[in-house]
């Protein structure tokens, strides 16, 4: 069984997390700059076994898409043509930017530390990624 990758993407970074090799748990990876993102990933894949990917897919409350639905259908299409081995599931997003903040606020962290964005953006992936693993069960 190979690890899941999670995927919060946008345009200026993406957000990263991982499942452990039993795809349990999903953690934070970390968060890339978006034109480093499928270098990125062709590294990890090749040194860590991996499996499928899991993009969050943007959709507002009434469930139509929003000004960030095309930019990740696209991405998504990419993702398929470099990896066409590896299967890609999309998994709702919605709210996960908020929940991250909440939980790294839970967590004790401080202002400094929530204030980059990109520690957002990978706890978002980490959300996003394990909405997706408790839904299979």
């Amino acid at each position: 069984m190979g690890r899941i990758i999670g995927i919060d993407y946008g345009l200026k970074r993406i957000g990263l997390a991982v499942t452990d090799p039993l795809q349990i748990i999903a953690s934070p990876l970390e968060t890339i700059p978006n034109h480093r993102i499928f270098s990125f990933l062709t590294a990890y894949c090749a040194k860590e076994d991996t499996e499928s990917f899991v993009v969050g897919f943007p959709k507002n409350l009434n469930n139509q898409a929003t000004h960030a639905t095309k930019p990740v259908e696209a991405f998504v299409q990419k993702l398929k043509k470099i990896f066409p081995d590896k299967n890609i599931f999309l998994q709702d997003e919605r709210f996960t930017s908020k929940i991250a903040l909440d939980a790294l606020i839970a967590g004790g962290t401080t202002k400094k530390y929530r204030r980059n964005k990109s520690n957002i953006d990978k706890v978002s992936a980490a959300l996003i990624l394990q909405s997706f693993l408790d839904s299979k069960k």
